[in-house]
C-alpha cells in the first residue's frame, strides 16, 4: 500500500545522499558511445623507451592492422608512462565503426611476435564494462554444477530389432514412430504444434529440427527434450553441415537486433544468413543476401532476377570449409570454425554460375596431401568457350578443366563417394531452335582425371541420378515441350547406363547404354541408399502416378547383349499411388514410402509403404498429411572386410532373422489367445456366480447341454491357421 500524504517526510528530514537517482542517471546519461565506436584499444604491446623504437613499433603495428582495415600513422596514439617508456597499449582510430569491429574480430588474441600476444577491444566496451561497480574486484570461485548424466542422442540405434524411425507431420501434430514390418507403426512421441512451418532431420539423424517465428529448435534423446535453440527471428530455411557441427539459418527479412538481445549482437543486425556452432549455440558469422543478377525479362517487360540459391553456403565433406558464390564473379571459401576467408581473399572466377563440393574426401591418383575438391562451371564469354573446372582446396589449384561450346545450361552431379562428377550439358544448335544433352563424366580418381563423353542422348535430359556407392546411373529424357505449355506434357524416356566389366584390377570400363524404356510419363528417380534398387516414378502429376521398381543386379539369366556389362536389369514390380508428390527410402534400403502431401494438393493425402521389391505393405490416408521423413543413420563402423563377410553369410543371418520374425508373430498371436482365454474365464466365473444366486432364489437355470438337446442341433466351427507360407518365383 502506498504511504499517505501525512506519512511523507518533511523537507528537514530529507537527505540528498539517501535519494536513489540511478534510474534517472541511466535514462539521461550522455551516451559516450556516440563518436567513440571508431576507436579500439590494443593491449599487450612491448614497452619501449626511445622515440625511434616507438616509431618502429607503431609502423609494425600498422602493418598488422592494415591487413584487415585502414588506419594512418597519425591515427595511432601510444601513451607514455612517468619514466618516459610506453605503457604497453595504444589507441587506434578508424574511419568507421565497421572497420574497428573488423579489427577486433580479426586481431584479438593474435601473436605480435614470439613473446607478445595482443588483445584488441572496442573503446566503448572498455568504457561500458570497466566502470566502477560493473566488475566485482573480489574473487568468487565458480560454482561447479553437480554431474547429471545426459540422454544418449543416438539411443535408437540400439534397438534390439534394428527398426528404423520416421517422423510424420499431419494436421497440427508431429509424431515420431517405429516402423513395424507387419503391424501399424508404433508411436514414440506425438505432439501438437511442435513446429510452425515444417520439420527436418539433421544429416546423421541426431536431431529433429522444428521451425518457429523466433528461430530454430533441435530435439533429441529418448525423452525428446530440447537440445539446442538458435534465435533467428523470421527464419525460413535451415541447412546442416555434413557432420552436424554447424548449421545455417536464413530469413528473407533482414534481422533487427534490439539492444540487450541475449542471443544476437549488433553484428547480426540487417543480416539474412547466420552460421551457428551447434555444440555451443554461438554465432560464428552472419551475412546479407546477395543481389541476384538479372537473367532476362518477363512477358510484361519487367526484369527477371535469378532465384536465390539454397543452400547458398555449401559445406566441404569434412566440415573444414564452407563456401559461397557471388554469381558471375567469385567463390568465397571460409575456414571453420574461425569463419575467416581462406588466404583473406575470394577466388575470382569470371562468369561462375554454379559449384558443388565433392561429397567425400577425394582420393586422387598419386596425391597424398590433404585436399578437398569442388567443381564449377562458367558460360561462354565473348569468344571464350564455356568451361568446367575442378579446384583443389586449400591450395586453390585448378587440377582439371574442360572447354565446352554452344552451352545453354549445365548441372553438376557428384557420385556419393566422389569417384565421378557428371556435368549434364544442355547444348543448343547453331540456329538455337533445338536443344540436346550430352554427359561429361570426370573420372576423379584416375590418373590425370580423364573425361568420358556420353553423347548418345538425342533429347533433353530432365533428370539424372547416380547410384549411391556405385558406378551406374539413370537419366530421363523428353522431347520438345509444346508451345506455351499447352496440351499434354511430352512423353519421356528412361535410360539406364552402367560400365563395362573390368577383367583386371584397374578402373571400371566405359559407360554403356543398357536399356531405354520409351513412352513413359516418368520424371523422378529414387535410388535406394544402398544402391542396386531404383524407383522410377511420375510425381506431381494429375494424369499419371506410376512407380516402377527396378533391380540392377537381378539374380537370373542375363541377355547375351548384356554379358559384358556390370549389371542385369529387371523390372520387379509396378505400382500406382494417386497424387504422389515424393518417395522416401529408409536408410537401410529395405522399405520405401511414397507420399501425397497436403502442401502440394488436397486430394487423398497420405502415404503408402512398400518393401524394396515393390510389394505394398501398408496404405494409410491421413487428413492434412504434410510430411513423411525417415530418420537417417550415421555411417556404419564396420570395415569393408566385415561388410563383405556379412554379405557373404547373409543366408545364415536370414535364417536367424526369419526365426525372430516367426517368434515375434507367435508371441503376438499368443497374447491374443491369452487375452481371449482370460475373458472366457471371467465370463464363466460370472455365469457361475449368477447361477448360484438364481438357485438360492429357486429359479431353474438351463444348461447349454439341455438347450442343445431340446433343439436337437449340433454346431461345428472349423478354424484354419496358416503355420508357414513360402513364395517361389518361377521364371
Amino acid at each position: 500500500m502506498a504511504p499517505s500524504f501525512d506519512q511523507l517526510p518533511s523537507e528537514e528530514e530529507i537527505d540528498d545522499e539517501d535519494i536513489d537517482f540511478s534510474d534517472l542517471r541511466e535514462q539521461y546519461e550522455v551516451r559516450l558511445e556516440e563518436g567513440l565506436d571508431t576507436f579500439v584499444v590494443i593491449d599487450g604491446l612491448p614497452k619501449v623507451e626511445e622515440p625511434g623504437q616507438k616509431a618502429k613499433l607503431i609502423k609494425f603495428l600498422l602493418r598488422k592492422v592494415n591487413s584487415v582495415s585502414r588506419a594512418r600513422e597519425e591515427s595511432v596514439y601510444m601513451p607514455d608512462g612517468p619514466n618516459g617508456s610506453s605503457e604497453g597499449f595504444a589507441f587506434v582510430e578508424f574511419s568507421s565503426a565497421r572497420e574497428a569491429l573488423a579489427v577486433v574480430k580479426a586481431l584479438d588474441r593474435t601473436p605480435l611476435d614470439k613473446k607478445h600476444t595482443i588483445f584488441v577491444n572496442k573503446l566503448t566496451d572498455i568504457d561500458r564494462y570497466g566502470r566502477e561497480g560493473k566488475i566485482d574486484e573480489e574473487y568468487h570461485p565458480p560454482r561447479i554444477e553437480d554431474f547429471t548424466e545426459k540422454e544418449h542422442l543416438r539411443w535408437w540405434l540400439g534397438d534390439a530389432e534394428a527398426r528404423d524411425q520416421f517422423v510424420m507431420y499431419r494436421g497440427d501434430n508431429v509424431g515420431v514412430f517405429w516402423n513395424e514390418k507387419d503391424d501399424p507403426p508404433e508411436a514414440i512421441v506425438d505432439r501438437q504444434h511442435w513446429t510452425e512451418m515444417f520439420v527436418q532431420w539433421s544429416p546423421l539423424g541426431t536431431y529433429l529440427t522444428s521451425m518457429h517465428a523466433q528461430g530454430v529448435q533441435l530435439w533429441g534423446g529418448k525423452s525428446w527434450s530440447r537440445q539446442k535453440r538458435f534465435a533467428h527471428p523470421g527464419v525460413n530455411l535451415v541447412d546442416f553441415s555434413p557432420t552436424e557441427l554447424y548449421v545455417t539459418t536464413w530469413s528473407h527479412r533482414p534481422v533487427t537486433v534490439e539492444e540487450g538481445n541475449p542471443f544476437l549482437s549488433a553484428d547480426e543486425d540487417g543480416k539474412n544468413y547466420i552460421i551457428w556452432d551447434v555444440a555451443t549455440g554461438k554465432v560464428l558469422r552472419s551475412f546479407t543476401t546477395l543481389e541476384m543478377p538479372v537473367t532476362g525479362k518477363d512477358q510484361d517487360g519487367q526484369p527477371v532476377k535469378r532465384k536465390i540459391p539454397w543452400p547458398a553456403f555449401k559445406w566441404s565433406s569434412d566440415d573444414k570449409y564452407v563456401a559461397r558464390m557471388t554469381p558471375g564473379q567469385s567463390i568465397s571459401v571460409y575456414e571453420l570454425p574461425s569463419m575467416k576467408l581462406l588466404d583473406k581473399q575470394a577466388i575470382k572466377i569470371e562468369g561462375v554460375q554454379d559449384f558443388e563440393w565433392s561429397p567425400a574426401t577425394p582420393k586422387r591418383d598419386a596425391i597424398k596431401q590433404y585436399e578437398q575438391l569442388f567443381c564449377y562451371w562458367t558460360p561462354e564469354l565473348g569468344s571464350n568457350p564455356a568451361k568446367v573446372g575442378l579446384m583443389s582446396i586449400p591450395s586453390k589449384e585448378v587440377v582439371r578443366t574442360r572447354n565446352l561450346f554452344n552451352v545453354t545450361d549445365a548441372k553438376l552431379h557428384w557420385q556419393s563417394e566422389g569417384v565421378y562428377v557428371c556435368v549434364k550439358v544442355d547444348r543448343h544448335s547453331k540456329s538455337k531452335k533445338s536443344l540436346a544433352t550430352n554427359l561429361e563424366i570426370f573420372r576423379v580418381q584416375e590418373k590425370n582425371i580423364p573425361v568420358e563423353v556420353v553423347d548418345s542422348l538425342k533429347d533433353t535430359v530432365i533428370n539424372f541420378a547416380w547410384e549411391p556407392k556405385g558406378d551406374r546411373f539413370v537419366v530421363i529424357t523428353t522431347g520438345e515441350v509444346p508451345a506455351g505449355g499447352a496440351g499434354a506434357p511430352p512423353k519421356t524416356s528412361v535410360i539406364f547406363f552402367c560400365p563395362e566389366k573390368n577383367k583386371g584390377p584397374g578402373p571400371v570400363g566405359n559407360f554403356k547404354h543398357v536399356r531405354t524404356i520409351e513412352k513413359k510419363n516418368s520424371n523422378g528417380i529414387y535410388w535406394s541408399p544402398r544402391g542396386r534398387f531404383v524407383i522410377v516414378a511420375t510425381v506431381h502429376s494429375q494424369q499419371s502416378y506410376e512407380l516402377d521398381f527396378w533391380d540392377m543386379d537381378f539374380e537370373g539369366e542375363k541377355d547375351e547383349k548384356d554379358k559384358d556389362l556390370a549389371c542385369n536389369l529387371q523390372l520387379m514390380n509396378t505400382a500406382e499411388h494417386y497424387g504422389i508428390t515424393d518417395a522416401e527410402w529408409d536408410p537401410t534400403g529395405r522399405y520405401v514410402a511414397t507420399v501425397a502431401s497436403f502442401w502440394k494438393h488436397q486430394a487423398e493425402n497420405g502415404y503408402h509403404l512398400y518393401d524394396f521389391k515393390g510389394t505394398l505393405l501398408r496404405e494409410e490416408s491421413l487428413e492434412r498429411f504434410k510430411q513423411f521423413i525417415w530418420r537417417p543413420r550415421p555411417a556404419t563402423f564396420l570395415t569393408k572386410e566385415e561388410q563383405k563377410k556379412t554379405r557373404k553369410n547373409l543366408r545364415e543371418w536370414s535364417k536367424i532373422f526369419d526365426e525372430q520374425d516367426f517368434n515375434k508373430k507367435n508371441l503376438a498371436n499368443r497374447a491374443v489367445v491369452e487375452h481371449r482365454r482370460r475373458l472366457l474365464q471371467e465370463w464363466r466365473a460370472w455365469r457361475e456366480q449368477v447361477a448360484e444366486e438364481l438357485e438360492e432364489e429357486g429359479v431353474e437355470v438351463p444348461t447349454y447341454e439341455d438347450k442343445d438337446a431340446a433343439q436337437g442341433e449340433t454346431i461345428e466351427e472349423i478354424v484354419e491357421e496358416i503355420i508357414e507360407e513360402t513364395e517361389e518365383v518361377v521364371s
